[in-house]
Order: structure tokens, then C-alpha cells, then sequence
């Protein structure tokens, strides 16, 4: 198993400029993805989705993608939990963020569904990377990973 540490420079400013960040959660094999809500008005309806979402006032890409996961799937992740972030830009050319963390395969059992979504479940990451309802940006970038 190769662990990584590559957190890009930035990933803490409060003050940078981003749009928004996901993380994938890895616990053991496994990681959680959410089956987002079937709305016309959303990006990927219906696909499986890593928790994050938009920023919220001041906070650093970090803050977010750590915020995020509360609110998705009920799991405190710790900042020493994520040893991996790199930023990117999304079709629109904003500056978004990606997170990996590894957590205790134990800690499936604290996951409790938020009020985004139609449900969760348990996927190998490499599953996910080739599942026709993974979102594409995200199996790239989760591909990145694995490949660094």
C-alpha cells in the first residue's frame, strides 16, 4: 500500500480564491459514495458522488472538504487524516479541490446520511473509477491519485 503526503500549497489559506472541494474517504478497501438527488436542476443527477460541496465564506479548501464530509456522512475527519490534496479547475475554469483521507475501516459504522442525496454506500475505489454513474472529473482525479 503506498501512502502519500502530497498536499498541495494552498490548501489551508482562508484567503485563497477556490470554489469548492470533495474528498475520498478511504477506509480499507472501501470508501462511501452518495447517490445524488435525481433533479434536473443539479450537476450529475442520479451519479455517485464523493462528499464536498461550494465554500462557504471565508474558509480554506481544507475547512470545506472537511465541513463537507460532517454534513454529507456524519464523519469528523481530522486535518491529520488527509494526506493528500491537489487543486484543480473545473469546466467553468474555477479552482476546486480534491482530498484524500484514509480512516479506520471501523469508522464505516459512525457514517450517518445528511439531507443532500438519495443514499450512500460502500465502493472499491476502483469500481468507482469505471462505473458508468461515477462523475468523470472525480474518477480522474482519484485515478491521479492512485498513479502518483
Amino acid at each position: 500500500m503506498v501512502w502519500k503526503t502530497d498536499i498541495s500549497e494552498g490548501a489551508n489559506a482562508p484567503s485563497r480564491a477556490f470554489f469548492g472541494a470533495k474528498t475520498a474517504l478511504l477506509l480499507g478497501p472501501m470508501m462511501p459514495v452518495l447517490l445524488r438527488d435525481n433533479k434536473p436542476d443539479i450537476p450529475w443527477p442520479d451519479y455517485l458522488d464523493l462528499p464536498g460541496g461550494g465554500r462557504e465564506g471565508g474558509e480554506s479548501p481544507l475547512d470545506c472538504a472537511l465541513r463537507e464530509t460532517a454534513e454529507e456522512l456524519g464523519l469528523r475527519v481530522a486535518p491529520r487524516d488527509i494526506h493528500w490534496g491537489r487543486n484543480y479547475r473545473d469546466v467553468a475554469g474555477r479552482e476546486v479541490w480534491f482530498f484524500v483521507a484514509r480512516l479506520d475501516v471501523a469508522r464505516e459504522a459512525d457514517i450517518r446520511m445528511g439531507d443532500e442525496g438519495q443514499g450512500w454506500q460502500m465502493i472499491r475505489p476502483a469500481e468507482y473509477i469505471t462505473h458508468p454513474k461515477g462523475i468523470p472529473p472525480f474518477q480522474e482525479r482519484l485515478r491521479a491519485y492512485f498513479a502518483a
